[in-house]
């Protein structure tokens, strides 16, 4: 499933709902791209799509300093999966193409 585009997603973190925007390309496996949440923003990096399976990174730096990782599958006109916070553990995610 093609997951380029424009994403909104919803992470429920122990602070409660985050939402954030997501823009991907996958270039052969490869998936790029830019997260935003909060007026900040930033590159996602070791980022992969294999079939509807997806993976990218992200540093944030508010709250705090943090890398999260996201592991998810693409079905249609949405997206789901765990966020993982380091030591903070993994929470769920959704996401809509915008």
């Amino acid at each position: 499933m093609a997951v380029d585009g424009n994403w909104d997603i919803v992470m429920t973190t122990p602070m409660g709902e985050r939402k954030a925007t997501l823009t991907l390309k996958n270039s052969g496996g490869t998936l790029t791209g830019t997260q935003g949440a909060d007026g900040n923003s930033g590159e996602i990096f070791d980022g992969t799509a294999n079939g509807d399976d997806v993976a990218w990174k992200i540093s944030i730096t508010n709250p705090m300093p943090l890398t999260l990782a996201f592991t998810g599958k693409v079905s249609g006109d949405s997206m789901s999966g765990e966020m993982g916070i380091g030591p903070m553990g993994s929470f769920p995610f959704t996401g809509t193409r915008a």
